[in-house]
């Protein structure tokens, strides 16, 4: 973005680069009419479509506009363009805790107040099904006056995205924070992964560095599913014990938030006249009085490119498909898979030939279906096109590129839909078909 100052919506000033987000870039902002300073994150909306990451912005904007907490960064309002989606938030002027935490190792009395309010900000969240999934001292940011507040919620998940087992199935997180049991992919509690993240970001507060690190990936996962790590001698006797239950890799027997709260050395220097996490808290709003849709003509720069974990969504949130599908549109959808583009190419093919589909094209990642009948726009013909997010997950577009839109339609709905679900992970914009 160019260094000169520009005005968004005739409402906010727009300034300095902040940092990148999730998937976005963040700026500096003005609001011109009270003089406060905010953050504004901007999406390149036509990526978001392209890469299917419609669910996972519609589920930010939910979670942060069901988030009121004094410990959680707020979302003034959400605004749009036909090319950008801005989230207007509160602007943390202390910059991340991870910068603190990178000049050394904090004071005991500084790193349990920092903590104290992550467990609040977090008991919050789970007292409302989110789970954050995310947590690490970069996502943690500091205001003004040194209060910490939980930011980016990109890979956030609602309680409703639990399968019938009860667990959360998407491999998420950042490697080092991440709980044993969603690097097994065997489904995970949400809470109890947020828990055991919380319990690493105060290991590396008191200590300036990660309990578990090593060079090879392979074996770091290895310490952290066995919980294999080593206390400084400078940690109090009360602080090992409080990690050695929120760091066990059994999630079963791990430590609960409420017993988190309830523990002694946690509970030093609260105001004991009120509870932890319900500190200060909002009443929840409308989301009529968060998500704000306006549309003008202003152009920022573009986001940098996504990571893998960004691509999956296992929540619909909000219907704010109008910010991302116009009517023209709609002859498409996308999923995730974890399966191997010929394991998924050879379902889409065996469907096909069941429905009387020809298969008329085929390379490594990619596969068109075409009927015989000749319709009254020609004949359907169907692209699947496989794109790879990373060496586990792939991005799967299925798109009619010829026919009669309601005939695909009906197609996807009767035939194809209902029989590839062995290969979907996660579905993606699944509104699109819904007319």
């Amino acid at each position: 973005m160019e260094t000169k100052e520009k005005v968004l919506m005739q409402k906010y000033e727009v300034g300095r680069l902040l940092g990148q987000g999730t998937f976005g870039k963040v700026y500096y902002g003005r609001n011109l009419k009270t003089g406060e300073g905010v953050a504004l994150k901007v999406i390149d909306k036509e990526k978001v479509v392209k890469v299917g990451l419609i669910d996972q912005t519609k589920r930010e904007i939910s979670v942060m506009s069901l988030i009121k907490h004094q410990n959680v960064v707020n979302l003034h309002e959400v605004m749009a363009t036909k090319t950008k989606i801005y989230f207007v938030m509160e602007y943390a002027k202390g910059g991340e805790l991870f910068h603190k935490v990178a000049k050394g190792r904090l004071k005991e009395d500084v790193a349990r107040k920092y903590f104290q309010q992550l467990i609040s900000a977090i008991s919050f969240c789970h007292a409302r099904g989110v789970y954050h999934r995310d947590l690490k001292p970069e996502n943690l940011l500091l205001d003004e006056y040194g209060v910490l507040k939980v930011s980016d919620f990109g890979l956030s998940a609602f309680s409703e995205s639990k399968r019938q087992d009860g667990l959360l199935h998407t491999t998420c997180g950042t490697p080092a924070y991440v709980a044993p049991e969603v690097i097994s992919r065997r489904g995970y509690d949400g809470a109890k992964a947020d828990i055991w993240s919380c319990g690493v970001i105060l290991f590396v507060l008191l200590a300036g560095y990660l309990p578990f690190h090593d060079s090879n990936l392979m074996e770091m996962y290895r310490k952290i599913s066995r919980g294999e790590y080593k206390c400084p001698n400078w940690f109090p006797p009360e602080v090992k014990r409080l990690l050695s239950r929120i760091l066990d890799p059994n999630p079963k027997s791990r430590i609960s938030i409420a017993r988190i709260m309830e523990n002694p050395w946690f509970r030093k220097g609260l105001n004991t006249s009120k509870k932890v996490g319900v500190l200060d808290v909002e009443k929840l709003p409308e989301p009529s009085e968060v998500v704000n849709v306006v549309e003008t003509k202003m152009e920022l720069a573009k986001p940098s490119n996504l990571n893998a974990f960004d691509i999956i969504s296992l929540s619909a949130g909000f219907d704010l498909s109008g910010l991302f599908v116009s009517n023209d549109e709609k002859d498409e959808f996308q999923f995730t898979s974890v399966k191997s583009p010929c394991t998924i190419l050879s379902k889409f093919e065996e469907i096909g030939a069941n429905v009387g589909l020809k298969m008329t094209k085929k390379d490594r990642g990619s596969l068109r279906l075409e009927g015989s009948n000749e319709g009254k726009n020609g004949n359907l013909s169907i692209d699947i096109e496989i794109f790879e997010i990373g060496p586990v997950f792939h991005l799967v577009e299925v798109k009619k590129c010829s026919g009669d839109s309601i005939d695909y339609r009906c197609l996807m709905r009767r035939d194809i839909k209902p029989k590839i679900g062995e290969i979907v992970w996660a579905w993606q914009g699944e509104q699109q078909l819904s007319n």
